[in-house]
C-alpha cells in the first residue's frame, strides 16, 4: 500500500514538472481569431529529434476517401507507411519539392515504407479522388504540436531545454504553402506562452464533398 502511494506521488510530481516546462503557443489570424490546425515547432540545437523519434514508423492512412491524419508532422529522416483502410483502391502521390513520390493503385498497406530525408512541406493527393488532400511536414525538430480549436498548442520541454529557440508556424491555408513563418524566442525557466499572429494572408477554406461513385471497388 505504501509503495502504491509513493508511486502515485512520484507520478504527480513528474506530471507537474513536465507541465511546468510546457511551452504554450497561441496562434491567431490577422483579425485576431484563433487559428486551429496550425503546426508549431521549435528549432535549434536543444530541440533536435531523438534517435527513437526518427526510428519510429509513422503512418498516413486513407479512410473514408480522406487522408488520416489530415496533417502529419515528422522529424527529418522519418519513415512513413501509407495504409489504405478503405475497401477501394487509392493512388497516392506528391509533386512537392521536399519529397516527390508515387504509390500506384493499391489496397491495404504497400510493402515498403517511404523515407522523408528532406525538410519541407509535402502536399499529398490521390489520382482517383481529386478532393483528397493531406499534408506531411518534415521538420528538423523533435518538439512540435498542432493548435486546437482555441488556437493553442503545448510543447513539453525538459529543464535542460531552456534557452533561445526559433519558433516556426505553418498553416495549410498559407498563400505561400511551402514557407513557414518564424520568430526568435527565449524560453525561460517558468511556464510561458507566446502569442503569434500570422503575417501571411489565408486562402479561403474549401470543403470538398466525396464522390461515392468512383467505380474503384
Amino acid at each position: 500500500m505504501k509503495y502504491n502511494k509513493l508511486k502515485l506521488l512520484l507520478s504527480f510530481v513528474l506530471c507537474f514538472v513536465t507541465y511546468s516546462h510546457a511551452f504554450e503557443v497561441i496562434v491567431k489570424d490577422k483579425a485576431g481569431n484563433a487559428l486551429s490546425d496550425a503546426v508549431v515547432w521549435l528549432e535549434g540545437g536543444l530541440y533536435k529529434p531523438k534517435i527513437e523519434q526518427v526510428s519510429d514508423m509513422f503512418s498516413m492512412g486513407q479512410k473514408d476517401r480522406a487522408f488520416t491524419p489530415h496533417i502529419l508532422v515528422v522529424p527529418t529522416g522519418a519513415k512513413i507507411e501509407f495504409p489504405n483502410l478503405d475497401s477501394i483502391l487509392h493512388h497516392v502521390y506528391s509533386f512537392s519539392k521536399a519529397k516527390p513520390f508515387e504509390l500506384k493503385l493499391y489496397k491495404e498497406t504497400p510493402k515498403s515504407e517511404i523515407v522523408f530525408e528532406n525538410n519541407g512541406v509535402v502536399e499529398l493527393g490521390c489520382n482517383i479522388h481529386d478532393w483528397m488532400l493531406g499534408y506531411i511536414l518534415v521538420v528538423d525538430s523533435g518538439y512540435y504540436a498542432l493548435t486546437d480549436k482555441t488556437g493553442r498548442a503545448n510543447i513539453a520541454l525538459s529543464p535542460s531545454q531552456i534557452g533561445k529557440a526559433k519558433l516556426h508556424v505553418w498553416h495549410e491555408r498559407f498563400e505561400k504553402l511551402e514557407i513557414s513563418e518564424q520568430i526568435e524566442v527565449h524560453l525561460s525557466s517558468h511556464t510561458q506562452a507566446e502569442t503569434y499572429t500570422v503575417k501571411q494572408s489565408l486562402i479561403e477554406a474549401y470543403d470538398f464533398a466525396a464522390d461515392e461513385s468512383d467505380g474503384y471497388e
